[in-house]
């Protein structure tokens, strides 16, 4: 394209007036902003509309020497594309004037939807902008000294309104009650960021509020919809909710400030100043966030919240470095040269400190806050406690049943005694879950307040598909979940004998979801009643594939083939509908892990003598121990170190051939030597496989599990899979974690121009060193391990019902002070920007925002001059850190 030297003069004009002048030249985003939606009849007029000078169609008109209507039609043009905007003067007269380049002009420009669509690159041109010429002047801003300039960080309401220092200009309510005209559009930042493919998930509709004139302008020409003051109210404390920082455009000072964003940090512009280039002074609020670390207990919602990364899970039990959390790499002194800056700040996010934090949360694959859900559940805040476990899993009323509580093997207290009883406190409080009067069903959560149209389709109705579908509707997304069996809940339904897992306890946990608006369709198997393809053509936008690992494995022996030998999935889905396999009376359960004892124990209830047939010995068994000593006393048999070699009989089961075995640098050996044993039926429980069905175009792996990439990805576009089908058969919270993360990367997905990596959280949780733990001799409580009374054996292998009790109020009193509370959130000082978004994430009282500064807010030529005679100190510094590191 042709150079345009009049654009050229009119990009140099605003960039003097506007005291960034750098030279601009033909590759400058300022220049190529203007290019291709300025034409030449409205540069030349441009040229006589001056920077913050009120300028009527008159005078603008007589400066250009053309008639009016000419230069009104040029001026509307310009307003209309975002460049000019209008106000009136003290005469009422309607006035042209421009803002300066940012914030002003160039987010009018990418407020203008349908010039950007056309126009893309002027959404590069908006982040080269802030980005390069931001970074001149990103080493002279006294970081902390100089305060607030260009953009400012504002608290949250809630997190000042009781602090006796807090001053008028904290306060967003100052500058909200002193207008009458307000309007919202789309975050010019977010907007960039998706136009360049670069967008976080964080979506730019209805972000930016602007006030008075401003307001006025932008509702004018169509990029912006009037609110009024109460909606102003709704949409701060929505962002709030969704985490997001209060910031103000203050280049004329605080009281003409014009415009209320709420930013994220992994696209603000704004905020890039405090995480890329170290400068929180340029944008900080006069407020930073303060720890109670004898209150905080590591929950982690502030820290998944924290938009500038200042916030880290640490630790709080003494250790051989008692300062272990609080070492944060930071250079206070001098952050400021490039070789400090944090380019990577949108994909390097780290939730956890270096030395880590409690292990319960980081063992965890759904990373549920246990630490805090004992507390509340030591408080007797239970309703509390079920909304916090259910940020990371929706169904603990399950989980309490069947998990194999990794949190409880990697608990600290197992250095003292034993592990708190973790399962059994969630259990306590997931049944308030069971009742409809009480259970909890989060709130629909979107930016905009609004669902989004997007149709999702999750395949498969097991933990993973469930928990994917509840989190896509939490939100806003409509969901269908597809199933191919009668009945919800995949292997928990069919798989798990109810004596482990009422059917009710599910049907609850999948009533939530239905609440929350899911569709279900049940009998439908996608690839045989249904195609992909189809369910496309319908307007689904995206797919999850949770079908599972569903089928059972045979013995893999001579003979079992044989009537009388089955897999453990198919005898226990038999037993789960309602069935009663004919098995006779001598059960041979080969495989050694919870499915086998689920097997084993179903066998026993329907009156088989039941021997559990294992190739290894007994420390080797994978199964949970306490399921092993509760089969045990029921009446179950072990016979170790024994491989199935051959099955006989006349046309069924009778016999079982098995080889002895021996360990051998851990693994099983055979020795050559045989036994036998009289069945009546042998039932494999040695592992399950996947079964695609009619599902195809999906690329699998060799053992059959589908290939996909770290954000659940599959060969398809569209298509996201994750579960036992991916990781092969693993536990229902693994699956259960999967699903939410599917839920992130299908939001992602469906709305274009968003990366699955930018801004994500990584979730990357790391267990403190127990070793290193120093456990107080005194100060904790040294109560034993409470414990549920259960049901006897002896009633238990007599009946399909769960016997198995729960906590009294009292036990989980006295549980949960067993809880040593060892982890705990670090601040990083020198990222807080004082925005608040913690304090309202923290249900414990233990994050606060204390006043450190006291600056009303720098004007935008104020803050240049200020830079500049920062200027030869912050050079000073510089060259006496580049000389000390030699």
């Amino acid at each position: 394209m042709a150079h345009r030297p009049n654009i050229l003069r009119l990009a140099t004009k605003i960039s003097l007036e506007s005291l960034t002048y750098t030279g601009i030249t033909y590759e400058d985003p300022e220049y190529r902003i203007l290019e291709p939606i300025v034409d030449d009849d409205m540069c030349a007029v441009m040229m006589h509309v001056r920077l913050e000078t009120d300028r009527t169609l008159a005078d603008i008109a007589k400066r250009c020497h053309k008639d009016e209507a000419f230069v009104k039609e040029q001026l509307t043009k310009l307003f209309n594309c975002g460049i000019v905007r209008t106000r009136l003067n003290a005469a009422g007269e309607e006035c042209y004037y421009y803002p300066i380049w940012v914030p002003g002009i160039m987010e009018g420009i990418l407020g203008v939807r349908e010039q950007c669509e056309k126009y893309p690159d002027l959404g590069k041109c908006f982040e080269e902008y802030t980005r390069i010429r931001v970074s001149m002047l990103a080493p002279v801003l006294a970081n902390g000294k100089q305060g607030m300039s260009f953009m400012r960080v504002m608290p949250v309401m809630s997190a000042v309104e009781n602090n006796s220092h807090t001053a008028t200009y904290d306060e967003l309510t100052t500058l909200i009650e002193k207008h009458d005209y307000f309007s919202v559009g789309a975050c010019s930042c977010r907007r960039s960021r998706r136009l360049m493919g670069e967008g976080c998930g964080h979506l730019e509709e209805d972000m930016c509020i602007y006030l008075g004139d401003n307001a006025r302008t932008f509702v004018k020409n169509g990029n912006h919809r009037e609110i009024t003051k109460e909606e102003v109210y709704e949409i701060l404390k929505r962002a709030e909710d969704n985490g997001l920082v209060h910031e103000i455009n203050q280049t004329p000072g605080f009281e003409d400030s014009t415009a209320i964003c709420n930013c994220c940090g992994c696209s603000c512009f704004g905020l890039r100043i405090a995480e890329m280039f170290n400068s929180k002074g340029a944008c900080r609020s006069n407020f930073v966030a303060r720890v109670d670390k004898d209150n905080c207990v590591a929950c982690g919602q502030c820290v998944e919240n924290c938009q500038t990364n200042a916030l880290r899970l640490g630790q709080k039990c003494s250790t051989v470095d008692p300062h272990v959390s609080d070492a944060y790499r930071n250079d206070r002194q001098v952050p400021w040269d490039k070789n400090s800056y944090n380019v990577d700040y949108r994909t390097n996010r780290q939730d956890v400190m270096e030395s880590g934090t409690a292990p319960c949360k980081a063992a965890c694959p759904a990373h549920v806050p246990v630490q805090g859900y004992i507390k509340l559940a030591g408080e007797g805040r239970y309703a509390e406690a079920l909304e916090l476990i259910k940020k990371e899993n929706p169904f603990p009323a399950i989980c309490g049943r069947i998990c194999n509580k990794p949190c409880e093997a990697a608990c600290t207290r197992n250095s003292v005694d034993s592990a708190v009883a973790i399962d059994d406190i969630k259990k306590f409080i997931a049944e308030k879950d069971l009742d409809a009067k009480t259970r909890f069903v989060p709130k629909m959560l979107t930016t905009t307040g609004r669902p989004y149209t997007e149709k999702i389709a999750v395949i498969g109705a097991g933990p993973s598909g469930l928990s994917c579908a509840y989190y896509l509707a939490t939100k806003g997304y409509p969901v269908t979940v597809f199933e191919k069996e009668k009945e919800l809940g995949g292997m928990l339904t069919l798989g798990i004998p109810s004596f482990r897992l009422d059917k009710k306890v599910i049907q609850a946990e999948i009533d939530v979801i239905r609440e929350l608006g899911v569709e279900f369709k049940c009998g439908v198997e996608i690839g045989k009643d249904v195609t992909l393809d189809q369910l496309r053509a319908e307007g689904y936008k995206a797919f999850y594939l949770a079908i599972g690992a569903s089928a059972g494995k045979g013995v893999g022996c001579a003979g079992d083939d044989l009537a009388g030998v089955m897999t453990g999935v198919d005898f226990l889905r038999a037993v789960n509908s309602g069935a009663k396999p004919e098995i006779g009376k001598n059960v041979a359960v080969v495989g050694g892990g919870n499915v086998a004892l689920d097997v084993a124990r179903a066998a026993v209830r329907l009156g088989a003598k039941t021997t559990i047939v294992y190739r290894r010995d007994e420390a080797s068994m994978p199964a949970d121990p306490e399921e092993v000593e509760e089969a045990k006393a029921e009446g179950v048999k072990f016979l170790f170190l024994a491989a199935p070699a051959e099955i006989s009989g006349n046309g069924k089961a009778e016999e079982l051939k098995y080889e002895i075995m021996e360990l051998r640098d851990g693994k099983p050996v055979g020795t050559g030597k045989f036994e036998t044993m009289a069945v009546s039926a042998v039932i494999a429980s040695i592992g399950q496989q996947i079964v695609m069905g009619g599902i195809d175009g999906i690329e699998t792996g060799a053992k059959g599990t589908v290939v996909v990439d770290k954000f659940l990805h599959t060969s398809a576009a569209d298509v996201f899979a994750g579960g036992d089908l991916v990781t092969g058969p693993k536990f229902a919270i693994d699956a259960i974690a999967a699903g939410k993360e599917a839920s992130v990367s299908i939001h992602r997905y469906v709305h274009a121009g968003q990366t699955q990596y930018n801004g994500r959280d990584w979730r990357e949780y790391k267990a403190l060193d127990t070793a290193t733990v120093a456990i107080p001799v005194a100060g904790f409580d040294t109560a034993p391990r409470q414990k549920a009374a259960n049901g006897s054996a002896k009633e238990a292998k007599k009946t399909f019902e769960d016997l198995r009790g729960v906590l009294t109020e009292e036990q989980i009193k006295k549980e949960a002070s067993r809880c040593l509370g060892c982890g705990c959130v670090v601040i990083d000082e020198d990222l807080c920007v004082g925005c608040g978004i913690c304090t309202t994430k923290c249900k414990f009282d233990a994050i606060h925002l204390e006043k450190v500064m006291d600056n009303v807010g720098v004007p935008y030529y104020n803050t240049l001059l200020t830079a500049v005679s920062n200027a030869p100190a912050a050079a000073a510094r510089l060259i006496s850190k580049k000389v000390l590191k030699r």
